[in-house]
């Protein structure tokens, strides 16, 4: 155990987490050149395109230090986004130190400040390590000012390194092993381990990723999950060195997997806690919490030859990622489909890209709502998050939604920006304070409905990327709700439907007309787009007609001529509008998911 350490790497995003990995895994020489790529912990496309960790890695590092012992180092990477917070805080919660890393050039960021704050509330050794070092805009001194002011940590400690340039690599590997400690823990004590992460292999089922805290695990063991008691026999244990490298056992204080012939993910939760069945430990690990989806929104195919394909893509999907929950659902406008609830919008979207990329389907997503609580006459409550079931007005009681708490930290000369920005989203300031001289934090308690949108896109641009933004839900709070319905040439159109606050209706549905009358094509007559509540229209746009030149062909003679063609086109539109079905189109439905988007 004295040789061994567990970290991980925190950063603000862009600051080069995902370089560093190469190169630490590149020393260790656990991978040859030929295998090797960029990014290499990031194992999707997605993951590589957007410059995102999506699902948690990890991977131990055999090294020599320079007392010349043998070190085993386990480098648990996480995803940084607010949507995966709580599977980050399961993976910080199994090291026992975290590099801190800061761009030579950029300086102290808001996510390297909310990263930290994440990373001391699980008790962890920090070690500052200045990156990029060798940009010619790099300002060494500014950043170990900052480090001191903003971040109250020692200057002195700070590691300088260039990850792209593989400078100072070795001096970061010798600061894991001399600043962190190693794990505690009793390997003869009874076997408490903790899941912070799980994912799906065809051939073996559910590889389960794990911290062992006390006792030891081997094959040929009877497990048990503390949260919901199923139990299995241990196949296999072992390390993560890029590929699974088995082992006989692990004992406290090391990280690996472990295979137990288990179907699916959905039956190992991250944050769960692993004993043995015989000899079961006193207590899970604290800090277990049920994945709750908080974003609703419905997914069809384009075709309706699609579906088959839909149903066995969400089935597979689902086994890499428990926290995705999906029932059918059917529309007017667009047939058969699924009602989805994701963590957030990133979490969304990833699912959608998946879909279409893995599968190969072309899908149709609705605007995305949250859950409300319907409180009917009679006194019962119902729970809706599809606007499809919105019961009749006059049955209603009262109307709830969920409000969050919303801790934002920024510079302070972005302050009134921030301020006006939440109070527009119907947000209440409850409380700011300083954290250094220059940055804040302001609290907001505001509906997770107007969050859901594009507000994360609008801090950062009005903050000019320096806002970090973390939220929690606490409570479900009275509201003025009302169903927004769009109407195409007098038709309701049900996957275009939403449900809003009635303050937010006549916005968002101009807006909503005006992305449509963007979208759908001329026809040769005339289209309305309107946008109502109840039978009460309150948006409208039109879509002119092509207006095909007849009287062409009508050259010389009596205007009579000229206008007697002109009304049978007349007569021929009517009978056109009377018969004329609008074609809606695929980025027509997209747009409007775009609602808020300048």
């Amino acid at each position: 155990m004295k040789h061994i350490r567990n970290f991980s790497i925190i950063a603000h995003i862009d600051h080069g987490k995902s370089t560093l990995s190469d190169r630490l895994i590149q020393v260790a020489d656990i991978v040859s050149d030929r295998d090797f790529k960029d990014q290499i912990l990031d194992s999707m496309d997605i993951e590589r395109e957007r410059g995102i960790t999506i699902k948690s890695q990890t991977v131990c590092l055999p090294y020599r230090g320079a007392d010349g012992r043998d070190y085993r180092l386990n480098l648990i990477d996480t995803p940084g986004h607010v949507d995966f917070s709580y599977e980050v805080s399961r993976a910080l919660a199994s090291c026992e130190g975290a590099l801190l890393l800061i761009d030579a050039s950029q300086g102290v960021e808001a996510q390297t400040l909310a990263n930290l704050y994440l990373a001391l509330e699980h008790d962890l050794e920090i070690i500052p390590v200045i990156n990029k070092i060798d940009l010619p805009s790099a300002d060494i001194d500014r950043v170990r000012r900052q480090i001191e002011e903003d971040l109250g940590l020692d200057p002195d400690e700070a590691i300088l390194a260039s990850a792209k340039e593989g400078t100072g690599i070795e001096d970061v590997l010798e600061g894991v092993v001399r600043k962190l400690e190693p794990p505690e823990g009793d390997a003869e004590a009874p076997l408490k381990a903790l899941i912070f992460d799980s994912h799906y292999d065809a051939y073996r089922g559910t590889i389960v990723h794990f911290r062992v805290f006390d006792g030891r695990i081997k094959a040929g063991d009877t497990i048990r999950f503390m949260s919901n008691g199923a139990t299995y026999k241990v196949e296999e244990v072992g390390v993560f060195q890029i590929v699974r490298r088995p082992t006989k056992s692990l004992a406290a204080g090391e990280v690996g997997y472990l295979i137990a012939g288990i179907k699916t993910v959905s039956d190992t939760r991250c944050g769960d806690t692993i004993t043995l069945k015989q000899r079961p430990c006193d207590a899970a690990m604290p800090g277990f919490k049920e994945a709750k989806p908080v974003v609703f929104s419905s997914i069809y195919p384009v075709a309706s030859d699609g579906y088959p394909d839909l149903v066995a893509g969400l089935e597979k999907l689902k086994l890499n990622d428990a926290s995705l929950i999906y029932e059918k659902d059917t529309s007017v406008a667009l047939g058969f489909g699924f009602r989805c609830g994701f963590l957030g919008l990133l979490h969304l979207e990833v699912v959608q890209e998946r879909l279409e990329r893995e599968f190969d389907l072309s899908l149709i997503l609705t605007a995305p709502s949250v859950q409300y609580e319907i409180v009917m006459n009679d006194g019962s409550t119902e729970v809706i998050d599809n606007p499809a079931l919105y019961p009749d007005p006059t049955t209603i009681a009262e109307s709830r939604e969920p409000f969050i708490k919303a801790a934002i930290i920024v510079p302070d000369r972005y302050m009134g920006a921030v301020m006006k920005l939440c109070l527009d989203r119907r947000g209440i300031n409850k409380n700011y304070q300083y954290l250094t001289n220059s940055r804040l934090e302001m609290i907001f308690e505001m509906p997770l409905a107007e969050v859901i949108y594009d507000f994360y896109d609008k801090l950062k641009s009005v903050t000019q990327g320096y806002g970090s933004f973390d939220y929690e839900i606490i409570a479900y709070r009275a509201t003025d709700l009302v169903k927004l319905d769009i109407l195409i040439n007098g038709e309701k159109v049900d996957a275009l439907s939403q449900l809003v606050h009635r303050e937010r209706a006549v916005e968002r549905a101009r807006t909503a007309c005006t992305k449509l009358r963007d979208e759908i094509p001329r026809q040769m007559y005339k289209i309305a787009i309107q946008g109502a509540i109840g039978g009460t229209i309150i948006a409208r746009k039109t879509i002119s007609p092509f207006r095909k030149d007849v009287t062409a062909k009508c050259y010389g003679g009596d205007v009579s001529r000229k206008r007697k063609l002109l009304e049978k086109q007349k007569k021929g539109k009517k009978r056109m509008k009377m018969v004329g079905q609008v074609m809606i189109p695929q980025s027509a439905f997209l747009s409007v998911l775009k609602t808020e988007s300048d």
